[in-house]
């Protein structure tokens, strides 16, 4: 425990300071202050938190994964496990995250674990993709959004699952090796005696969890508040006048995804909202973007991977997505 507090001296503290500001920024109207604040900053301060609240308990639920693949899972069980073939690992990745209860805030904790134990970097985006997108509580989610019609939770499953194979298949073409930035400390995992103490390894296990979550952290709170700043002063009304016509409405709903940043197992109820502005394929956009890739998600991501990597993963997921829907939107 005192090695921890040791090497996140820094972190805890500016933990600690961001926390007491945020609440005196809460309870401001409660009290006087003697400096005024703004309307506008404080609706930057409730949506911030709303964010950090909701994205929280899936960031420490992917650390704790995270530390559990760590310590449990080594690098012969993944060679194990992935096939050989390239088409079939990025199937059974897509089909592993459609099975995984994880949120787009917990998911990148838990892909760079798995690369850094060898986990090729095409099949590992295929988990990235699927596994916030179409997993049980996504799709219930959704069903229970749109009125209990299966119709939009259905093309959210199948059209996400697709696009996620195709953006996988295209990375595993342009990149090789596992794209992972150099200054990432403790990427590569020792391996663990299987005749060390289960209380042992599982000591273990919460170290790295905690190194993970304070290495995490930072991104999500910039992510976070990158998200609330542009959500408080970007006129919504400007970018709905501009959504005429297919393509441009498309767009439209793709950038409010990346912009918001929601959580997916919400995000349906935020898009079901934009059903009567929008046409179904652009809700679909909203739909299946946001979950793929979003404002605080991207940091989090430039934290870990390359940043050529991260843009070029950014550029990909968007052209797919978009030219995906707009060859299938009359059928829709």
């Amino acid at each position: 425990m005192t090695r921890i507090l040791r090497n996140h001296i820094i972190d805890i503290t500016g933990m600690v300071i961001l926390c007491f500001t945020l609440l005196l920024l809460s309870f401001s109207l409660h009290f006087q202050l003697p400096f005024h604040l703004s309307p506008s900053l404080l609706n930057l301060n409730t949506i911030f938190l709303s964010i950090l609240i909701e994205a929280l308990p899936f960031v420490l639920i992917g650390v704790l994964i995270a530390g559990v693949i760590h310590v449990f899972v080594t690098e012969e069980h993944i060679r194990r496990w992935i096939p050989k073939n390239r088409f079939l690992a990025i199937t059974m990745s897509c089909v592993i995250g459609a099975i995984f209860p994880a949120c787009e805030c917990g998911i990148v904790p838990i892909t760079r674990r798995l690369v850094g134990k060898g986990v090729p970097i095409y099949a590992a985006i295929g988990f990235m993709l699927t596994g916030p997108l179409i997993n049980p509580i996504v799709i219930a989610s959704t069903y229970m959004a749109f009125g209990n019609d299966f119709k939009i939770a259905g093309l959210r499953m199948g059209l996400g699952f697709i696009i996620s194979i195709i953006i996988a298949f295209v990375i595993s073409l342009i990149f090789k090796g596992n794209q992972l930035k150099a200054s990432v400390p403790s990427v590569q995992s020792h391996s663990h005696s299987k005749k060390e103490p289960i209380s042992t390894r599982f000591w273990d296990m919460l170290i790295h969890s905690i190194d993970e979550f304070f290495d995490m952290g930072k991104y999500l709170i910039m992510g976070a508040f990158l998200a609330a700043f542009v959500q408080t002063y970007l006129p919504a009304r400007a970018l709905f006048e501009a959504g005429n016509g297919l393509a441009a409405s498309l767009a439209i709903m793709m950038g409010l995804a990346f912009v918001l940043s929601l959580c997916s197992e919400a995000d349906a109820f935020i898009g079901a909202s934009f059903s009567s502005l929008f046409p179904t394929s652009s809700i679909l956009g909203f739909l299946i973007f946001g979950p793929m890739m979003d404002l605080k998600n991207t940091l989090m991501m430039l934290g870990v991977f390359k940043g050529k990597f991260v843009m070029a993963v950014l550029a990909i997921i968007t052209t797919t997505i978009f030219i995906t829907i707009m060859l299938v939107q009359s059928f829709l």
